[in-house]
């Protein structure tokens, strides 16, 4: 199953579609099977690949995806992260904005060379090289990074950042052109690492989320200047109804677009015609709440729309009952 999913990524036909994924989905039974605790594995190497490599160990769903939070390059870039210890199985969250201002961005204080020796950045590249050693040979390992403008989002105040967007839009725009660089090199680190792809998870910059007009003006640049900069395979996750604004995700130019339950796939495949089409199942009613025949029906459902590979609409939930994703796989 791994050398047709290296196949598909590579734009060769195979004979149906894969299931697996290239966002989170470590799990709570998979931690508890490495006796492990969900806040301490983003900070040690071994314990991160050892978590990362469980959900299919248990099920046998062939990926794994590291880093499991979205946090690293903005804690990298000086935000404040809450682990979160007192939760069980909560993901990370930003405590406080690295800076206040978009112009406070610049080629000196976003210095890759600098910024890549801060944080947890070695510290992933480390984990993919353990996971690769454990599990490499089976499953396909994606590395996932956010999106320029998600980034943003995550290092700057939210309320000056939103203003800036309508007052002094090119100093978003070089912002963003400078975080794209430090993705670049984040990426190729993890590549070299052992990462099979990369995973460009967009959240905060769907047009879904904000306006086609604003992704159409400030992501979409940075995404395909990203993009252009990456050894391919490389997939683009957006979340939301993304249906209006599947042509401009085309622009893009990534081999694969991950999209979640709510974007209507048959919209997608047609607008999507050279591009590999990655979803859709709801991740909260279907993989969370729902049971193995019901994952079943959204795999069957999901294929006779024409997906090239069934995929969680977005990150699991650590909760997600691994017979759901071991039933995900088998459908």
């Amino acid at each position: 199953m791994r050398q047709k999913i290296l196949d598909l990524l590579s734009g060769k036909k195979v004979d149906s579609a894969p299931a697996f994924s290239g966002l989170i989905h470590v799990t709570a039974e998979g931690l508890q099977s490495e006796d492990l605790k969900f806040s301490d594995v983003h900070k040690d190497a071994r314990k991160m690949a050892k978590a990362a490599a469980s959900a299919f160990k248990l099920s046998g769903l062939p990926s794994a995806t590291l880093p499991l939070d979205m946090y690293v390059e903005a804690e990298a870039l000086g935000a404040e992260i809450n682990f979160r210890e007192d939760m069980e199985f909560e993901f990370p969250l930003v405590r406080k904005a690295a800076f206040k201002s978009v112009k406070e961005i610049t080629a000196e204080t976003l210095e890759p060379a600098k910024i890549m020796k801060q944080g947890r950045i070695k510290l992933v590249c480390d984990a993919i090289r353990l996971l690769k050693e454990d599990v490499g040979d089976e499953v396909v390992i994606s590395g996932v990074i956010p999106g320029p403008y998600t980034l943003l989002l995550l290092i700057v105040e939210a309320g000056k950042m939103f203003l800036e967007m309508k007052k002094e839009p090119a100093a978003v725009t070089e912002a963003l052109n400078h975080l794209v660089l430090l993705l670049a090199q984040v990426a190729v680190d993890y590549r070299d690492a052992g990462a099979d792809f990369i995973t460009i998870h967009d959240m905060g910059g769907s047009p879904a989320f904000i306006g086609p007009a604003k992704y159409e003006q400030f992501v979409l640049p940075a995404e395909s200047l990203l993009i252009e900069m990456l050894p391919k395979p490389r997939v683009l996750s957006v979340c939301g109804n993304v249906t209006s604004s599947l042509s401009l995700l085309a622009q893009a130019d990534a081999d694969a677009i991950s999209i979640d339950q709510t974007v209507d796939l048959a919209a997608a495949r047609s607008a999507l015609k050279n591009t590999l089409l990655f979803g859709n199942l709801d991740p909260v009613a279907t993989l969370y709440r729902g049971d193995e025949a019901g994952v079943a029906e959204s795999v069957l459902g999901a294929k006779r729309a024409g997906v090239d590979a069934v995929w969680p609409g977005c990150d699991l939930l650590v909760q997600t009952p691994i017979q759901n994703i071991a039933a995900m796989k088998k459908a």
